[in-house]
């Protein structure tokens, strides 16, 4: 696999697009296949930030190359990995990488996602600074990427990101979300391991436990396992390991555990990557891995459906020039949303198709 370092010289011309007076610079289909599949990074960056484009003109490019390098992909374990404000996710994710790196001899791909602002958009991204070891480890790819308001915890190009990830080599995807919470789903429709970290110590760990999350999770993880919190983070264990058989077990036989962990000096590290891989022989050799895959397409399938749908609405002429007239009347309550909504819909369904959309 080559590195960040010795990719820049092989990059050929690039084409150039001007729009909205900007210069985007994109290389050919040709050159992102051919780059990614050798597991160029710095390619396998750019074509990431391809598919992640609003530009209608990088659509088609980023379909193409999705469609290319599908046969390619499918092969990694990917793991989806939340927990609870303050667990020490990216720190986790760090000696995780570390121990398949070091120990293992292998390589990983960290899709890290942070929130986007409401107000201003704009997103820190400052998972990757977190990484310190993994960040500099040339059989890593980290990409942070700005939640932008997509729900579920993840990003709205992650799935297509791991496809791009796996056709690039990568053996190991571990997708690290926002946060824990009520609207932590998606992640779970994308991976095949949903791993939840959690702390001791932090209140009423029992009451904490959302149903849906646990309901979802395949292990759960203890984190900050150290020092003097040793007794208390066994003790939770305990606590978690006693009411996750409270719940009814997976159709696939699977049954989680609680284990636990310090991702400062490593220890427990070792028998969480453990859990993954024994979930993952399960899977296999019950054909439920083929199972959940297929799922997981059929979700994607309907999830692009539904984000077409919603640019196909939005770009409607008809819907762009009452959609700003509707919205200060709601603002200032003069018309409710539902009524509001119900008529750009009308005018959305009325529009004859291909004379007013763009």
């Amino acid at each position: 696999m080559k590195t960040a370092a010795n990719t820049v010289s092989d990059l050929p011309k690039e084409k150039t697009k001007h729009t909205n007076s900007t210069v985007r610079k994109r290389l050919s289909l040709e050159r992102y296949v051919d780059g990614v599949l050798a597991g160029d990074r710095m390619v396998l960056a750019r074509a990431i930030t391809l598919i992640e484009s609003d530009l209608p003109a990088d659509g088609d490019l980023a379909a193409r190359l999705l469609d290319t390098v599908l046969p390619h992909s499918g092969q990694s374990r990917r793991v989806g990995i939340t927990g609870v404000p303050g667990v020490g996710k990216s720190t986790f994710i760090d000696a995780l990488g570390m121990h398949l790196i070091r120990d293992c001899g292998e390589n990983v791909a960290v899709l890290s996602v942070d929130p986007s602002s409401p107000i201003s958009g704009g997103s820190i991204l400052g998972d990757k600074t977190r990484m310190e070891r993994l960040a500099i480890e040339e059989r890593a790819f980290i990409r942070p990427s700005p939640s932008r308001g997509h729900l579920g915890g993840v990003a709205r190009r992650t799935r297509e990101t791991i496809l791009l990830c796996e056709a690039a080599g990568y053996r190991n995807i571990l997708v690290e979300t926002v946060g824990v919470g009520q609207s932590e789903t998606a992640v779970r429709s994308m991976t095949d391991f949903f791993l939840l970290l959690m702390l001791a110590g932090a209140g009423d760990e029992l009451q904490g436990m959302k149903r849906g999350i646990i309901e979802m999770l395949d292990g759960m993880a203890i984190n900050k396992a150290d020092g003097d919190n040793t007794r208390k983070a066994e003790r939770a264990r305990i606590e978690y390991s006693n009411a996750l058989h409270l719940f009814p077990a997976s159709a696939d036989g699977w049954t989680p555990s609680v284990v636990t962990c310090s991702s400062l000096n490593g220890d427990g590290i070792a028998a969480v990557w453990q859990m993954v891989l024994n979930h993952r022989q399960l899977l296999e050799n019950s054909g439920f891995l083929d199972q959940r895959r297929s799922r997981q397409a059929l979700e994607w399938m309907n999830e692009l459906m539904t984000l077409g749908l919603e640019a196909s609405f939005r770009s409607d002429r008809g819907v762009a020039s009452r959609l700003p007239l509707l919205q200060e009347e709601v603002r200032r309550g003069q018309m409710t949303p539902f009524a509001a909504s119900r008529e750009l819909l009308r005018i959305f369904h009325a529009e004859p198709v291909g004379r007013q959309r763009h």
